[in-house]
């Protein structure tokens, strides 16, 4: 019928790829924020402080194409969010020198659950964008798994100068044409308190649903199913959350692919920086086109990004990328399904009831 609407997902709308949006300004100056403290890193010979100043600079993703002002705010707001996830996942991994391991790792699943839970709220009571909470619980849960290279207050002190740098560089890509020409978006919509407390819950259960499949499971890295699982509920409509969990599959065993390829043979440090900045540049240009295709970059530079900062067996660090992967996007698929059955029934019972 012609004039209608297809809700379900295609593979023509799987496969497309979005216009363009001038997406070389805004990847210049995200790349800018991670490229000059790496740089700054390898210079002094410490490089080890890798993973502190990543998750500092993913304050520079966020409010991208917004007013120079909002953007300052909200990256300012991000930017303290991401530094105190690495406070806590520095302390996490400070206080794992001194009990079981597997305290340690049930401690950090707890955590970084009720993590995703808050900032997935913050960000939709404030409209930030991207929406849900992948890089605060990226940032807890790999700091707090990897061995601690740096004191607490170092670390701190690492990820907040590189988040206060992403919001200079924000401020200053106005200068760079990247100035919004546009309306001013209207303020995000007020979220009653029943919304956000049903937020959290969704987030803090499913990451913690799909962390403890995977530790019980005895694989590593179950932080890994954390964010899978939170990826499909950061999109708004059933059938969104479910492109959004199969793009996240398809994309990241292509991004395996390409890690196995960069490092399937001896780097130094400095040529990791290289294909680290590079893959973030590429990762910048393609985000808001085609989800799977930016994984094809998100997924090398989550991981070189880890190696930088605690080097691991390639092999079995790539396999369980991908296992994690299916159990988390699994899990909250699953999530979305029930909710979607659930929403059903509830419309359903109304009409009977009266």
């Amino acid at each position: 019928m012609s004039g209608t609407v297809d809700p379900y997902p295609s593979l023509k709308r799987f496969l497309r790829l979005g216009p363009s949006r001038a997406d070389h300004l805004p990847a210049f100056r995200i790349t800018a924020g991670l490229a000059v403290p790496l740089i700054c890193l390898l210079l002094i010979g410490r490089i080890d402080w890798a993973l502190y100043v990543g998750f500092g600079a993913f304050t520079g993703i966020y409010s991208r194409g917004e007013p120079t002002r909002l953007r300052a705010r909200r990256q300012a707001l991000m930017g303290v969010i991401l530094t105190l996830c690495v406070t806590v996942g520095a302390t996490i991994a400070s206080i794992g020198e001194h009990i079981p391991a597997v305290a340690e790792l049930w401690i950090s699943l707890v955590v970084t659950s009720v993590v995703a839970g808050v900032v997935a709220v913050v960000v939709r009571v404030r409209g930030i964008r991207p929406a849900g909470s992948l890089f605060a619980v990226f940032s807890v849960a790999a700091v707090a798994s990897a061995p601690p290279a740096a004191s607490i207050p170092v670390a701190a002190l690492l990820a907040g100068s590189v988040a206060a740098l992403c919001v200079v560089l924000g401020i200053l890509g106005q200068w760079l044409g990247e100035a919004h020409h546009g309306l001013d978006p209207a303020p995000p919509a007020p979220v009653p308190w029943s919304a956000r407390w049903a937020d959290a819950g969704l987030f803090a259960a499913v990451a913690f649903a799909a962390g403890a499949l995977a530790a019980l499971a005895g694989i590593s890295h179950p932080y890994w199913a954390q964010i899978a699982a939170i990826v499909p509920l950061s999109v708004t409509g059933t059938w969104a959350r479910v492109e959004r969990g199969i793009h996240r599959v398809v994309g990241t065993c292509a991004g395996v692919v390409v890690t196995a390829f960069l490092l399937s043979f001896p780097s130094q440090p400095w040529q990791l920086v290289v294909w680290v900045v590079l893959l973030q540049f590429l990762a910048e240009l393609f985000v808001l086109r085609h989800y799977s295709l930016a994984l094809l970059f998100i997924t090398p530079l989550a991981l070189l990004m880890v190696q930088l900062g605690s080097p691991q067996p390639v092999i079995p660090l790539l396999q369980v990328r991908i296992i994690e992967t299916a159990i988390g996007v699994t899990v909250g698929l699953a999530s979305v399904s029930l909710l979607f059955f659930a929403r059903r029934l509830h419309a359903r019972s109304i009409p009977a009831s009266r």
